[in-house]
Order: structure tokens, then C-alpha cells, then sequence
């Protein structure tokens, strides 16, 4: 059963019980109406919609900084126990979600959860905490978390494991497809060739007990990329940030036209400067990048990484290189967007927008007394979203700067001169 948000569009949240509900159960004054479309012989489905009992939702995926490591997508919402009668706590053994063949609550840790907009897709994870408020008032609730599948990789451990030197999604792909690993393939996984080689063999090999997120972000820390669960479950590695081939999805203008929005965060720091990089790899390659101008107008502000799982000190180089970022300058970070200032066809967009998708923003200002406006396009790095079945839904993403460039096409006025905004794939 969907629920209706008020100017958002209707929302279904579904949990994995661990078996059928909605089953008929003999001698029950309810569950046992002989005739009933209800409660049916064999239940209707492993997923109990929860819609009807929930109060507020709120997603967290990917990172708010291109500095910061991507962490496990996180979903938490409030269940209102007291309105749905009950059936929430996990010792009421009449409840509609209870398994008695196996007398465990259905509603349990490590259950999945999807939440659908429309028929998209906004998170697919597995619960992680069940907090049940026995209210004083009698006003019962119950605050579930679940995370996506990178909290199954960080509880997951490596056996002794021998490494050949390869590009970095070919390494992401042999740990997944270890036995003790055992990702699921195919459409689970989108991961990307890479750009650079991982060492192998020797000091490169994976130990007894290496913890597999941990290992991955260290692959993807070598890359540069991006690592991530998408909305739908699919885990992501793309290549080493860039300039990109994708036109923006949305463009968020705030003078009235295009994809209103309601807030924007704009950055312009110190912690922004990189004016000393330097990298070590496993097998004892350096390289150093600095830039000393930017030392004497901003003092030292360094980042190292050490026991990296590159190779050859030419790809220290040229990661050492890719770090430095020795002048500040102000960007759009984040993009905050609600719901109820969208058309339905926005809505629909905005909804979807994902990690490593590209968006424009657009902030219109006074430059003295002139009014002038400044656009970005920008990559997406986080997302968040909060709905409240009263409230609406807000969107907010993170985000970094990027360059968009265009396939060349051949014979094209515009699209068919290689230079910097045309490139050939």
C-alpha cells in the first residue's frame, strides 16, 4: 500500500520478513475469516509494507567532501507502533509480521528493506537496529536503521589471498568473487576497468583477516574514484575523478526558472588547499608534489599516503600530482531542494539523482549594484533525503566541481573541433 506525501508523490516502504504475512491462521478471530482476500492460505508476499505506520524517513548515501572516504549508505525511520495497533513489537507474537513456524519476529535485524518512490528505487538495505520506545503516554515507536551492503563488506574478513598486478577494478572483482567474499554478480555490481595498476605478489598479496571495505577503499584510494552502493543496491567503482562526458541531469536555478531550490552552501577555506603531497607505495616507490608559492601564501598544508597499493613510482607521481589543489577557490558544495516548489516531471528527476551524477547550479547576486548570476556544473558526491509524511520530502546533495566535455563528433560545427570541452570518448 502506498502512501501519498504531501507534494512529493507516493512513497512504498517494504521489509523482508523472513516469510509469508498476511497468512490465515486457524482459530483466529481476525486471521482466520474463512473467505477473506486479506489474510490468504500461503500469505501474499515475504515484504510487509509499512507505509501506513511510518512517521518520518531519512536516507544518507555516499560523502559530503571529495576528501572523505565513502561510507555505508544508511536509512533510518520512525514507526508509529501505537496508530498500526502493535504490530511492531517484537514480542507481540499475534502480530501480522510474526513467524511462528520459526516463533522469530519478522521484523528483525539484517532483513532487507527497499523504499520505492513511484516505481523507483530510493534505498535497498538490510536492517541494523530495531530501537523500540515504550512510550509512558502510550504513544509507542520504534526508530529502525538499516544499512546497504557495504556494512556486509565491513563485516567480512579475507583468507590468505595471492595478488598479480592488475588495474584496480580488475583487483575490486577478485575480492568480490573470493569464496569467503561471495558478492553477488551481475547486475549487483557496476565496476569499472580502472585507470591504474594495483601491485601484485609478495608484499601485495591479502592477508589472513584483511577486512574487505577496508581493502577496497585502499584499492579505490589508489584510483581516485568513486565506491559506492547506488539507490538500487548495485555496488559502483568508477574511475579516477575528471572531467565527464554526462550532461547535467537537473540544472537548480534560483531566479524562478529551471529546477528551483531553496538553499545552497557555498565553500571557500583554507582546508580546501593541498600545497605538499606525498606518497609511498607498498614496495617503497615515492613521490612528492608541492607547489611553493602556494606554501608562502598559505603556509604548508600537506596529505600523505603511505603503504599505497600502486606500483611503480610513475603512478605515485601521478597520483601525488592529482592531489595537489594549491589555490582555494569558491564552490558550490551542497543543494538543498524541496518537493512541494517542483513540477511532478522535476520531482521525477530530482528523486533519482545519484552518486557521480552531474548537476548545474545556478546563484543569482549582487556584485555591486548589479545583479549577476554565477553557474557551476558540479558532480554529485552525496545524497540525502528527508520526508516526513506530513512535512513533504527534501532532497539535499553534495557535491564537487567538474568540467563537462562532449564526444567529438566529426563534421560538426560545434561538436567537431578537439579541444578542451570535445573529447573523443
Amino acid at each position: 500500500m502506498t502512501a501519498t506525501i504531501v507534494q512529493s508523490g507516493d512513497y512504498t516502504l517494504e521489509i523482508d520478513t523472513g516469510a509469508p504475512v498476511r497468512g490465515f491462521r486457524l482459530d483466529d478471530a481476525t486471521r482466520g475469516v474463512l473467505d477473506g482476500t486479506t489474510f490468504v492460505l500461503d500469505g501474499v508476499t515475504d515484504f510487509a509494507d509499512v507505509t501506513d505506520g511510518t512517521r518520518s524517513i531519512r536516507i544518507r548515501r555516499g560523502r559530503r567532501d571529495i576528501a572523505d572516504q565513502f561510507s555505508a549508505g544508511s536509512m533510518s525511520f520512525v514507526l508509529d507502533d501505537t496508530a498500526a495497533g502493535g504490530v511492531f513489537n517484537p514480542f507481540a507474537t499475534d502480530s501480522p509480521y510474526y513467524d511462528p513456524s520459526n516463533q522469530k519476529p519478522g521484523i528483525a535485524p539484517m532483513r532487507l528493506v527497499r523504499l520505492y518512490r513511484e516505481a523507483e528505487l530510493l534505498f535497498v538495505g538490510r536492517i541494523t537496529d530495531f530501537d523500540y520506545d515504550f512510550g509512558l503516554d502510550g504513544d509507542d515507536s520504534v526508530t529502525v536503521t538499516a544499512s546497504d551492503d557495504f556494512y556486509l563488506l565491513a563485516q567480512t574478513v579475507t583468507d590468505d589471498h595471492t595478488t598479480s598486478k592488475e588495474l584496480t577494478g580488475a583487483r575490486i572483482e577478485d575480492i568480490l568473487d573470493l569464496t569467503e567474499v561471495n558478492y553477488p554478480t551481475g547486475a549487483a555490481r557496476s565496476i569499472a576497468t580502472g585507470t591504474v595498476e594495483v601491485g601484485g605478489g609478495g608484499d601485495y598479496n591479502v592477508d589472513l583477516g584483511q577486512n574487505v571495505l577496508d581493502y577496497l577503499r585502499l584499492v579505490n584510494e589508489a584510483e581516485q574514484g568513486r565506491l559506492f552502493v547506488d539507490r538500487e543496491g548495485v555496488l559502483v567503482f568508477e574511475n579516477r575523478i575528471g572531467a565527464t562526458l554526462f550532461a547535467p541531469v537537473a540544472d537548480f536555478h534560483d531566479d524562478g526558472t529551471n529546477y528551483p531550490y531553496r538553499g545552497v552552501d557555498i565553500s571557500f577555506g583554507a582546508d580546501k588547499v593541498v600545497n605538499l603531497v606525498y606518497v609511498q607505495t607498498i614496495n617503497n616507490k615515492n613521490a612528492t608534489a608541492q607547489n611553493t608559492a602556494s606554501q608562502s601564501e598559505y603556509f604548508v598544508q600537506s596529505r600523505a599516503i603511505t603503504a599505497s597499493l600502486l606500483d611503480t613510482t610513475a603512478d605515485a607521481q601521478d597520483l601525488a600530482d592529482y592531489l595537489l589543489n594549491p589555490q582555494p577557490e569558491a564552490t558550490f558544495t551542497a543543494v538543498e531542494v524541496a518537493f512541494a516548489q517542483l513540477s511532478d516531471v522535476q520531482r521525477d528527476v530530482v528523486a533519482t539523482i545519484d552518486v557521480g551524477d552531474t548537476i548545474t547550479v545556478e546563484k543569482t547576486f549582487l556584485n555591486g549594484d548589479v545583479e549577476t548570476s554565477l553557474s557551476q556544473e558540479l558532480a554529485v558526491e552525496g545524497v540525502e533525503h528527508y520526508i516526513d509524511y506530513l512535512g513533504g520530502h527534501v532532497a539535499r546533495f553534495y557535491t564537487s566541481p567538474t568540467d563537462v566535455v562532449y564526444q567529438l563528433i566529426l563534421d560538426d560545427g560545434t561538436y567537431g573541433v578537439l579541444d578542451a570541452l570535445n573529447a573523443l570518448g
